[in-house]
């Protein structure tokens, strides 16, 4: 089965920001999300899970251990479990990422 944004499980974060659940199993779950400019999400953990941010358009500014880093277009960054972050996007374009978690427990958040 090919699947799209068109035919995934979309649902709207923060302040109008978009996501499309693409493929979710108990081993990963596959997103990609878009973030209008000036938009963050709330700064949390995971116990258990691990995340990949993949960039495909912008460059999002992760925190992560009161460190600012930003990741630009075509590249990714891996944020190990119990890592405390965020992602936001402090550019004047649009945001549009992929972000695969591992393994795929969607209720492993805890927001700080």
């Amino acid at each position: 089965m090919i699947i799209s944004k068109q035919n995934s499980t979309h649902y709207q974060w923060g302040n109008h920001c978009d996501a499309w659940t693409l493929l979710q199993s108990e081993n990963v779950i596959i997103k990609e999300e878009k973030m209008p400019p000036n938009t963050e999400e709330q700064f949390h953990y995971h116990n258990e899970t691990a995340q990949f941010f993949y960039i495909l358009e912008g460059a999002a500014t992760f925190l992560l251990n009161k460190k600012e880093i930003v990741v630009k277009q075509n590249e990714g960054i891996k944020i190990e479990e119990k890592l405390p972050h965020k992602i936001g996007n402090k550019n004047t374009g649009v945001l549009h990422f992929l972000v695969i978690s591992f393994p795929g427990n969607p209720t492993d958040r805890v927001n700080l």
